[in-house]
């Protein structure tokens, strides 16, 4: 049933109080019958479906273009929950959907929402089942709608009513498209409308246009519908290319001269890994100059069209994946990135630059380290371990970008290149032809952390989209690490993070949690609300002698783990790892136990444990300088009533000593007594505690550095 709108129900009041009180003084006026807009005219009708709710623009929430979801709404996409308030959350949505190619996307409506029908009606709705119950009658994308959305009106408009005497009883205004709505829907019950001219349409390219009679707002609504990408398709914002310009690519491909390809898929075929370190340079003469190493080829582009319809047409020879007749689909402009996105029915080619020409990504610490001296494969994971493959394998990347892996059987010819990566910002191209095992370096990787020591580097592969991992180091693999007892504690039964620490105590986050890690290298993360796979993997740790790398992929909080772990201790019941950020070289801490976290600090019985025998410096490493040395020879003695003393037979020192903040803080304080003086400090960070070692941590509040401090039990 119909409800009374607003501006009927003041209509209706009006009207009643003119009738009743009419006087033989009123004066009947007639409207102009050329500008009355009568119920189900056909101006009436186009009126509407330029008012009507426009339900496109949140497609990629619902996919549903005759109703639209009222903001704000939360919504979980390929695990990471997003809040939209405006845009900008779609924006969001579609930065998180586009991260990868070629992954399965998911996006989860946090229940209930409020739908707004095309009426402007609202309904309540609590599940998916609902919703789609909604949507069933909405034409499909792109499909025809009543909708038009190429013109629209310029409000205020008001209108004029007049009753069965033509008399003028009362002028309102129309403040948006619900108002409009409204007003037509309503025609029905009043005798005459019209609507008080000149007004102003606004055109779909900004144009607008003063309409002074009903048939001019006839024509022109007529002539706008269809004049223009409605995007009732489910991708949001994309009309990117309704203002691109031919001048605006040659532009683009005038300022950033060295282009990869980032995408290419031909007839469902996933092509871009077969052209791993080939370089396009689009030239203003029309030519086209690729080079891949020693490898030069030659071809022409050129580009045609407006907006939307920008035919770019490539021919390489010897490139045919390549040649054909492109649509420019977008051109993404990020700072020290662009891309450009060509299609052709389900084809896809894209190319991006970094503009390096133009001060962007910087890899100067990258390449100072790449090209001084040489380098060894000490880990490389593609879906399994193969790590083994590379152990004869010394490799040198020159300041020309040639490069040379050498075994006992010669030397292999290779290239690399920076670039911006897909998830950091500094990327390395790779490529040492098709020699194996060679050929499984060649990619565009992303850099995760460069030393003078250690080049990390990671690649979401083009196919599953699962990650492969590749470390450089200076000294080869060993031949492999006692992993044994690692192993064995970590595939057998459930485990729980019950300390999760970095620069700020997260364990909670992870309380739901329980992870089972698999003899094939594969692991699981379970909560309520399902389970994430993973995959695990054991390898000489960055400190310590064994190491463990872990991969739950982004969901959140699960990509907290992506690291290789340094183990520092393993037994059938608690494993704990560290990590060096490759940032700031702050450090993270992780501990799995047998039984789940319970919620409290886990520090209660600090001071139990310290005064329960005696204790000594196992490491103390300040702003990344390691003073362990300094302590060697001393025992520490905690006592219950606040002081410590450490001796080492023949020199003590004493202190004093308090656990604070529900055991999640330590005091400590030796006075002027070297070298003990170092450890003076009132807010010491409670990292880790267990029976037989206690991890504490401060930040310096000045230049922020930090040090870290192991006690270990004797």
């Amino acid at each position: 049933m119909k409800s009374l709108k607003p501006i009927l129900v003041i209509t209706i009041g009006v009207l009643l109080s003119f009738t009743s009180c009419r006087t033989e003084d009123d004066v009947a006026i007639d409207p102009p019958t050329e500008d009355t807009i009568e119920a189900n005219s056909t101006i009436a009708n186009l009126m509407a479906n330029v008012a009507i709710n426009d339900g496109s623009f949140d497609n990629i929430i619902d996919n549903a273009s005759c109703l639209s979801v009222q903001l704000p709404v939360t919504v979980t996409v390929n695990g990471i929950e997003v809040t939209v308030n405006d845009d900008d959350g779609y924006e969001d949505i579609e930065d998180i959907i586009d991260l990868f190619d070629d992954d399965v996307d998911s996006i989860e409506i946090t229940y209930p929402i409020t739908v707004i029908l095309a009426d402007y009606s609202t309904v309540t709705v609590n599940s998916d089942a609902e919703l789609a119950a909604l949507s069933v009658d909405c034409p499909g994308e792109n499909e025809d709608d009543d909708d038009i959305e190429c013109i629209d009106f310029q409000y205020p408009i008001t209108a004029s009513i007049y009753n069965e005497n033509n008399d003028l009883i009362n002028t309102i205004t129309i403040n948006n498209d619900n108002d409009m709505y409204d007003f037509i829907d309503d025609l029905d019950d009043f005798a005459a409308v019209t609507i008080n001219f000149p007004i102003t349409v606004v055109l779909a390219d900004g144009n607008s246009l003063t309409i002074n009679t009903v048939q001019e707002l006839e024509n022109a609504i007529e002539n706008a519908d269809d004049t223009c990408d409605e995007d009732d398709d489910n991708d949001f914002d994309d009309d990117d290319c309704d203002n691109c310009t031919t001048s605006e690519l040659d532009m683009v491909f005038a300022d950033c001269t060295e282009w990869t390809v980032d995408k290419l898929e031909r007839n469902d075929n996933d092509l871009e890994d077969n052209y791993v370190g080939y370089v396009f340079e689009f030239n203003s003469d029309g030519t086209i100059l690729v080079t891949q190493g020693a490898n030069m080829f030659n071809g022409t582009w050129e580009a045609d069209g407006s907006g939307n319809n920008i035919a770019v047409t490539i021919n390489v020879t010897g490139l045919s994946d390549f040649n054909d007749t492109w649509n420019l689909h977008e051109i993404d402009q990020d700072p020290g990135e662009i891309k450009v996105d060509l299609r052709l029915g389900d084809d896809r080619l894209r190319f991006e630059s970094d503009c390096s020409s133009d001060g962007g990504v910087d890899d100067s610490t990258l390449v100072s380290a790449l090209t001084n001296g040489d380098w060894y494969v000490t880990y490389f994971f593609d879906d399994t371990d193969e790590t083994a493959d590379f152990a004869d394998y010394t490799f040198n990347f020159a300041s020309d970008n040639t490069a040379t892996a050498t075994d006992t059987n010669g030397t292999t010819n290779g290239s690399w290149a920076t670039t911006s990566g897909d998830q950091t910002q500094l990327g390395l191209i790779l490529n040492f032809g098709t020699s194996i095992p060679l050929d499984e370096l060649e990619d565009d990787w992303d850099v995760l952390e460069v030393t003078n020591d250690i080049i990390r580097l990671k690649d979401i592969s083009g196919g599953d989209g699962s990650e492969d991992f590749l470390t450089f180091e200076r000294q080869p693999v060993d031949g492999g690490i006692d992993d044994s007892a690692l192993v064995s504690a970590l595939t057998n039964g459930d485990w729980y993070v019950t300390y999760f620490f970095d620069d700020v105590d997260e364990t909670a986050d992870f309380a739901d949690y329980t992870f089972n890690f698999a003899s094939d290298n594969t692991a699981t993360a379970t909560d309520t609300n399902g389970t994430t796979n993973g995959s695990w993997a054991t390898t000489s740790g960055d400190q310590t002698q064994l190491g463990l790398i872990l991969n739950f992929g982004t969901s959140i909080p699960l990509d907290e783990l992506e690291d290789d772990w340094d183990v520092l201790e393993v037994t059938n019941d608690i494993i704990r790892l560290k990590d060096i950020s490759g940032g700031d070289g702050s450090e993270d801490f992780l501990t799995f136990e047998r039984n789940p976290f319970d919620g409290g600090s886990g520090n209660d019985n600090l001071e139990d444990i310290l005064t329960d025998g005696l204790w000594f410096v196992a490491s103390y490493v300040e702003d990344s300088d390691d003073q362990t040395s300094n302590y060697a020879g001393y025992e520490l003695d905690f006592n219950i009533d606040g002081t410590v003393t450490a001796s080492n037979g023949s020199n003590t020192n004493n202190g004093n000593w308090a656990v604070i903040s529900g055991g999640d803080q330590m005091v400590l304080n030796f006075g002027t007594d070297l070298p003990f003086e170092e450890f003076n400090d009132d807010d010491w960070n409670v990292l880790s505690v267990s029976s037989t070692e206690v991890i504490i941590q401060d930040v310096s509040g000045g230049n922020g550095g930090t040090d870290t401090l192991t006690l270990q039990k004797l």
